[in-house]
């Protein structure tokens, strides 16, 4: 399985799990769409700062 783990970091460098085993990531318009392996979504008003892909970690700050 190579889904990643969201997180959003807040401004003093701390990260909250936004959601876990993200299959699919979409941008759409100032958010975000996350999407998990068994189709549930969340969407959150945030950008991408930084993707780990060997780590399998989404970092996303508020827009």
């Amino acid at each position: 399985m190579c889904q990643s783990h969201a997180y959003l970091v807040e401004a003093n460098g701390e990260e909250t799990l936004v959601m876990e085993d993200v299959s699919v990531l979409k941008p759409k318009g100032d958010t975000i769409v996350l999407i998990g392996m068994f189709g549930e979504q969340k969407e959150i008003k945030a950008r991408i700062k930084e993707l780990q892909l060997t780590e399998h970690r989404i970092l996303l700050e508020k827009s």
